[in-house]
C-alpha cells in the first residue's frame, strides 16, 4: 500500500504539480503587491482618483467590482508579461528540433489506400505499385 503511494506521489506530474502551487502561492502575493503598491498609484496618479470604490448606483457597489477587475487585468498582465512570455522564450531556447521521421506508408495511385512503403502491389486493389 505504501509503495503504491510511494509512486503516485514520486510521478513527475504530481511533483511538478507541488511545486507549482508552492511557488505559485509565494509568487502571487509578489505580484498583488506589484499591483497594489506600484500599478495602482500610477494609474491613479494618471487617472486622478486611485480609488473607485466610491462609485454607486442604487447602493449597488459597481465601484468596488471596478477596482477588482482592474486588478485583476493587471494581475493577469504581470503574469503573463514576467513568467509565461519569459518561460516560453526559455523552453524555446533549450528545445531542439525534432528530426524529420519518413512516412511509413504511402498512398496507392489507384485506389487511394495507404500501404506499406516497401509495398510492391496494393493489398486493397491488387495494383502493382511501383
Amino acid at each position: 500500500m505504501l509503495k503504491g503511494f510511494r509512486d503516485f506521489v514520486l510521478r513527475g506530474n504530481v511533483l511538478d504539480l507541488a511545486v507549482g502551487v508552492i511557488i505559485g502561492g509565494a509568487f502571487g502575493t509578489v505580484v498583488a503587491s506589484l499591483v497594489k503598491d506600484i500599478f495602482t498609484p500610477f494609474i491613479g496618479n494618471l487617472v486622478g482618483k486611485p480609488d473607485f470604490s466610491a462609485i454607486q448606483y442604487n447602493h449597488i457597489m459597481i465601484g468596488n467590482f471596478l477596482n477588482a477587475l482592474i486588478a485583476f487585468l493587471m494581475v493577469a498582465a504581470a503574469v503573463y508579461f514576467f513568467i509565461v512570455v519569459p518561460a516560453n522564450a526559455l523552453m524555446a531556447r533549450f528545445h531542439k528540433p525534432v528530426p524529420d521521421t519518413p512516412p511509413a506508408t504511402k498512398v496507392c495511385p489507384e485506389c487511394l489506400s495507404d500501404i506499406p512503403i516497401a509495398a510492391k502491389r496494393c493489398s486493397h486493389c491488387t495494383q502493382l505499385v511501383a
